[in-house]
Parts: C-alpha cells; structure tokens; sequence
C-alpha cells in the first residue's frame, strides 16, 4: 500500500530481516510540536515572574485542573492568552510558571488545581475550556507546546509537595522549575520513560490489543514503562512477551526507533519503535491485556469502519504508529476521541 498520511513514517526495505518495518521519522505528532524557546538560563533570576508580571507584554496562559481556555478564530482553535492585568491574580495554591519566549512575547502559566471557572454572564464570549486530549492536535504549533508544558509542569507540582528526606515542604523556585527544601536540597522535574511499538508479525499482521478499562472495542498498540538499568529496545522486548507472549527478534533491526512524544498523563514521555515478531501465538497476560490479536491491513480498515475497533485519538504517538504500518489515515467515522 502506497504511503500517503501525513505524519506516516516511510516503509523501509526489508534487507535480510524479512517483513519490513516502517521508517522513522514520524513527523507532526501532535504534543512534540515546540515553537518556544524556554531560555532556561533565564530561570535562575530571582525576580524573573514579578518583572513578567508587571508587564503588559507578558502573556498569561490558565491551566484549571488540566484544561485551558481555548475559542475558535478564522485561522482555527487557539488558547485564550492574556494580559496579566486581564487575569486573576494567583492564588496562594497556584503554580506560576515560566514557560518561555517566541521572540515577540513572554509566556507565563498559572496553573490550579481547581476547576475552571464558570462565566455565565457570557462575558467570556467564545471561550471553551478544554484538556490536551480534546484539543491537542487542533491547536497550532505554538499553543500545542505552550499546554503541554504547563500541563506537565503542573502534574509534577501536584505531586512533588514534600521532601522525600525529611517530609518537609517544598517551595517552588527558579520561576517553577525546581522545587527546594529548607536546607537548600534541589528536586528537579521528573518524566517517566515509556516504550510503545507497533508489534508486526513474519507475515505483515499488526498486532494490537484492548486493555481492561477501556472501552469496549477499543485496541491500541502496546506499551511500557522502562525500567531502571533497561534500555528502550529492551523494553519493548521484555514488555511484549510480558503482555502478549510474543517474542520480538533478538536482532539489531528488529527494534527500531521512530519518534517520541510527551503524554503528560500524568508524567510520561512515549518512545514509539516499530518491533519484527518472531512468533504469532498470542497468550495475553490478562491484567494489562486482556485482548490480543493480529490484523491485516483490510481486517483493519473494515473493523475500523464497522465501529467494531476502536482505534486510539489521532492526538496520540499510538494513532501515528498504527498508521505508519497501514500505509495511510485509518478510515475513523465520527467523532475521534477517547
């Protein structure tokens, strides 16, 4: 089948491995998209935000339990950005974060854990709150980056309140990059490593599975956390066989890297590969997997279209790994979330 989707990656030839796997790059996913320089070096200064602040030309993104204000504009979907004379101030709960420049502006976040406020006088106009999932891939290069980051940074501050030391607090520092303990001990941002392949059996099959708290119907590509002293081709070797009992080749050219993206859900960072099996017996684990099975480019697209497969969102590296193997978009009626 002919490789026309944007953002597939290319099929390789199969030199001497046998089946062929797609090529990387994968290109335009939809939360690796950064039109931002972050200037960490800018970080460090001590009155950075209260400069920020009193500037009118400082822009002021609002994160509420995940979700921002967005509103639809003749170029497409777009992020409310304000004034931070044009905001709330912050709460004394809220993280106020650095986020970066594009050369004609500089980018604040604050981020609550409460949820988004409710205007009911319609003063807010168009304004919609929603959460990277829902938004994701419509929002420009820009924006994309913008959420992802504050949402990230955000789900790390949720949960890195206290020292793992002493107990004690912690108290956001270096415009909200770093956390510090009373003794002056630093905790930097953490991402969780995360493997996700598109298995592809001896005879051009992908293998796809359903997860347990999922909905009903819907198949995804699978997936792992890396494990401390494990390298990502590892990972996907050990995480296969764990799930499906599928053994993924020994070879070099069995794994291969096709691109990464960051899933702040909360903290990860997906590593996508493309992995050659060895064998086709299925034997699912039943806990992370209770499903498993091999589909052909055809059985694909039919179940696609019958409803019968769910496929994952196109926001998502799965949606793009899948793709990458059938060759083109997959034929998704309807509405396209999770």
């Amino acid at each position: 089948m002919t490789n026309h989707a944007v953002g597939a990656a290319s099929t390789a030839s199969t030199g001497s491995g046998g089946v062929a796997l797609p090529a990387p790059p994968l290109r335009d996913l939809a939360l690796s998209r950064q039109r931002l320089d972050r200037a960490g070096a800018r970080r460090r200064q001590e009155d950075l935000l209260q400069r920020l602040w009193s500037s009118a030309a400082t822009r002021v993104l609002r994160v509420h339990a995940g979700r921002a204000p967005v509103v639809s504009t003749a170029q497409g979907l777009e992020l409310v950005l304000r004034a931070p004379g044009e905001v709330p101030p912050p709460g004394a709960d809220d993280l106020v974060l650095y986020l970066g420049t594009d050369g004609d502006a500089e980018f604040v976040a604050v981020v609550s854990a409460d949820a988004e406020p409710e205007v009911a006088d319609g003063s807010a106009g168009g304004e919609e709150w929603r959460g990277l999932r829902e938004v994701g891939e419509a929002l420009g290069d820009r924006d994309a980056g913008l959420l992802t980051e504050a949402v990230s940074m955000g789900n790390w501050h949720a949960v890195t309140r206290f020292s793992s030391r002493t107990g004690q607090p912690l108290e956001a520092v270096s415009a909200g990059w770093v956390k510090r303990e009373p003794d002056g001990k630093e905790h930097f941002p953490r991402t969780d490593a995360a493997v996700i392949m598109a298995v592809i059996s001896p005879d051009d099959r992908l293998l796809l599975g359903h997860q347990p708290v999922w909905p009903a119907n819907r198949y995804s590509v699978l997936a792992g956390f890396v494990e401390p002293g494990e390298c990502f081709e590892d990972t996907v070797r050990r995480e296969v066989l764990e799930e499906a009992g599928i053994v993924v080749g020994p070879g070099p050219e069995d794994v291969r890297y096709l691109g990464s993206q960051p899933w702040p859900f909360p903290a990860s960072l997906m590593v996508g590969f493309a992995a050659r099996a060895v064998t086709t017996d299925i034997r699912v684990d039943g806990d992370e997997i209770a499903l498993a099975r091999w589909f052909t480019r055809e059985e694909l697209a039919e179940e696609v279209r019958a409803g019968r497969v769910l496929p994952p969102p196109a926001v998502s590296i799965a949606r793009r790994l899948i793709e990458a193997w059938f060759g083109g978009p997959l034929p998704v009626p309807g509405d396209d979330r999770w």
